[in-house]
């Protein structure tokens, strides 16, 4: 269930007045969403409605404001281009990635980010990818400052070997190849294919 909430619990203290602008300035609805395994956050918008942002509640201080800046990021590509008549944008493609650079500049420094996220997050903004997950020494920098009994034994999709099996949702699969931010995998018992968001956590098995 989601829940319209205050930013301010949820960013390290010296992003939250940044935060809040963005949040001022693109007039999007923020809620706090309960924790899913397939998204950290997303972006919606629908005719008629005032566009929507959400982000997992149980992230990091640090997890969470990246995954809000990358939402807002979308919001503000949206906000370009919601009025000319053009072909789709891609939703990670070049515009969302200089965008996303230019929100990110204002918080990569020391005050905001200890060092082991500050260095790689420093070179990934230079081109960000449409996850976290796709750059393993930012992904490990992060997970670092969770609150380790949330995830125990649990592990990145992406992170685990092509053919090894895990858990996802109770059900038994085997790790397939990487296709962009998704993985194809084969389920154990119906040997039906399916893909899975690479940064979706799984129990190795």
């Amino acid at each position: 269930m989601e829940k319209k909430i205050s930013l301010e619990d949820y960013v390290p203290e010296l992003a939250y007045a940044y935060c809040d602008h963005l949040h001022k300035t693109y007039k999007f609805d923020f809620f706090l969403s309960r924790p899913r395994n397939t998204r950290l956050g997303d972006f919606t918008i629908k005719p008629g409605f005032v566009p929507r942002i959400t982000v997992n509640r149980n992230l990091n201080p640090y997890n969470f404001l990246i995954t809000y800046l990358h939402e807002v990021a979308h919001c503000v590509v949206y906000t370009q281009t919601k009025n000319r008549l053009r072909k789709r944008v891609a939703p990670h493609g070049i515009q969302w990635k200089k965008e996303f650079g230019i929100l990110l500049a204002p918080v990569m420094n020391d005050r905001v980010f200890p060092e082991d996220i500050l260095v790689p997050l420093l070179k990934y903004a230079k081109n960000p990818k449409a996850s976290t997950s796709g750059d393993q020494i930012l992904y490990n920098a992060i997970k670092k400052y969770d609150d380790q009994s949330l995830n125990a034994n649990k592990v990145a999709l992406v992170h685990l070997i092509e053919g090894s099996n895990f858990v996802f949702h109770n059900r038994q699969f085997v790790r397939g190849t990487l296709r962009r931010t998704r993985v194809l995998c084969t389920d154990k018992i119906s040997q039906r294919r399916y893909t899975i968001p690479a940064h979706a956590l799984v129990e190795a098995c």
